[in-house]
């Protein structure tokens, strides 16, 4: 049973969201660069300062935004609550002119038809477990919730846009440990902690948030459609054990817990990143900036994980006020913390 969530000085919501935006940034302009590359640019430690004024994050930071303020002003905590507002931070998202980082085009896609008025299960994008699904669910896991509504609003956030089970699956299981790490566990303790959880959801298909979004694969069953998502993230946090239980090599984490471009690789290269370092939080995130994966994904849930076990004091104080959305991310740390 996972302790109450812990309010102390250390600030860890807002630890956990300057941590995203912070990793968000130092691996913005790395994503699409080899790790040869990034080296020669940075040299072998990676990225470790923040660059520009301000500091220019991505849609990654920008969709997190988006999902805290639809928590934020949501009257309750129900589908019938959030939904609508999840909707439209989406929607004023996709069309803003800041919208303008290299958008991931499955978020485009659902946008697009979400502004039509239709059904956000048939909006979604059917097939698609990108990593977008759990780049932003970061505030889901700040809130002090039971862990079946966690688990609802984590996978609904993710189903407006991303309607693949693992995409579910891999949101609320990186929800669950920004939650799991903010009421006090180590990072050391997170992956055996998504294992566990993963294995006691395989078969639980939240039909009050999810409606009949498992019928559109053509699954015979909303159970045999949500155990995919479960078995899929079971795997990649397998390979995360597996690599933590050999020595460090120092290169491309992807190489153990692959690339991130999908949900449940995200998580299991950011969670790599954040456990071997967990005692250098710039580290953590220079370390998910080098890769030659999606380097912007995997440093910013790196910095929300380091963030929520640490707080504000694992960053460089100087950063809070060099970030791109400072005020908005103040605004939202201090609801939470």
């Amino acid at each position: 049973m996972m302790a109450a969530v812990i309010h102390n000085p250390a600030l860890r919501a807002s630890g956990s969201l300057y941590g995203l935006a912070y990793g968000d940034a130092l691996g913005k302009p790395t994503e699409f660069l080899t790790v040869a590359e990034i080296e020669h640019r940075y040299g072998p430690a990676g990225p470790r300062e923040l660059s520009g004024e301000p500091a220019l994050v991505t849609d990654d930071t920008q969709m997190a935004l988006a999902v805290g303020w639809a928590l934020r002003e949501a009257p309750s905590l129900t589908p019938e609550a959030v939904e609508p507002l999840l909707r439209q931070r989406f929607l004023a998202w996709a069309v803003s002119p800041d919208n303008n980082r290299a958008p991931g085009m499955t978020c485009l896609r659902a946008c697009a038809e979400l502004s039509r008025g239709v059904r956000w299960q048939e909006a979604t994008v059917a097939g698609s477990k990108g990593c977008g699904a759990n780049m932003r669910v970061t505030p889901v896991g700040l809130l002090d919730v039971d862990l079946d509504t966690l688990a609802g609003l984590a996978q609904l956030q993710a189903g407006l846009t991303h309607g693949h089970p693992t995409g579910l699956a891999a949101s609320e299981l990186t929800a669950y440990a920004v939650f799991a790490l903010r009421a006090g566990a180590t990072l050391p303790e997170v992956p055996a902690l998504l294992i566990e959880r993963a294995r006691s959801q395989r078969l639980v298909y939240r039909e009050q948030w999810l409606g009949d979004l498992w019928q559109r694969p053509g699954s015979r069953a909303p159970e045999e459609f949500i155990a995919q998502g479960w078995d899929e993230c079971l795997v990649a946090l397998g390979r995360l054990v597996d690599a933590l239980g050999r020595p460090d090599d120092g290169g491309d984490p992807c190489r153990a817990t692959g690339e991130g471009w999908v949900a449940e690789e995200a998580l299991a290269t950011a969670l790599l990143c954040a456990v071997r370092h967990a005692d250098d939080p710039v580290t953590a995130l220079a370390r998910g900036a080098t890769t030659a994966g999606d380097s912007d994904s995997i440093a910013a849930l790196a910095g929300a994980f380091v963030g929520a076990a640490l707080g504000m004091a694992a960053w460089p104080t100087e950063w809070a006020d060099r970030i791109e959305y400072a005020d908005q991310l103040a605004t939202l740390g201090s609801t939470w913390d």
